[in-house]
């Protein structure tokens, strides 16, 4: 079994992904969904959360560039970052959505100087607009942002070409066709669904690209 494989089932295991072939999921996009994630439920399963470290850290080991510095995205990639960064030894920063209204208004916590390596780690990647927007920040800091990781991703065009745009190499540990195929040979879902939640996938990312 492949390293996403596992990944994918042990995050429907714990619903931290949820199905319902009914698209009866609402995101907040208002996008009527037939999947759900919440990879936060992952902080409550130390055995799940170790697996989804150590396969960063391999990830990240494996790149030609190495980084200087973990960062985390603000909120659910913080958590991540901080194990990574404890693992492979490195000081770690995190990065809010936008400056603090208040106090010094850093968008940035953490120390970060010029020139060095970042890696981004995010849960989630639907568009890639909360992680870009995160690279963003750093590379106006200062920052040479070599790549963003993430547990999982939905497969939507529209996230493959931000990144592309803006020149961040993405990589994600699990991801949606890797959960499908788990599902159908667990059962859980037959062959009829998976195209269905596929084309669902497909015309979304049709969707959200014009």
């Amino acid at each position: 079994m492949s390293l996403a494989t596992e990944i994918a089932r042990e995050l429907y295991k714990i619903e931290a992904i949820q199905i319902k072939p009914d698209r009866s999921f609402t995101w907040t996009s208002g996008i009527k969904s037939p999947i759900y994630c919440d990879n936060r439920l992952t902080l409550s399963y130390p055995d799940i959360r170790e697996k989804i470290a150590d396969a960063f850290v391999t990830i990240i080991k494996a790149q030609e560039e190495q980084p200087d510095v973990i960062a985390g995205c603000a909120t659910a990639g913080i958590p991540h970052a901080a194990w990574i960064a404890q693992k492979l030894n490195l000081p770690m920063v995190y990065v809010r959505s936008k400056p603090k209204g208040h106090g010094k208004g850093n968008q940035i916590e953490g120390d970060i100087k010029e020139g060095q390596k970042v890696v981004v780690i995010e849960d989630l990647i639907s568009t890639g607009g909360s992680s870009i927007n995160a690279a963003l920040a750093l590379q106006e800091a200062g920052a040479n942002v070599i790549g963003v990781l993430a547990i999982f991703s939905y497969g939507l065009a529209k996230a493959t070409n931000n990144f592309k745009a803006n020149g961040f190499p993405l990589t994600t540990i699990s991801n949606f066709d890797s959960l499908l195929d788990e599902l159908l040979v667990a059962g859980t879902i037959n062959k009829e669904n998976k195209a269905d939640l596929i084309e669902w996938r497909d015309s979304l990312s049709v969707e959200l690209t014009r």
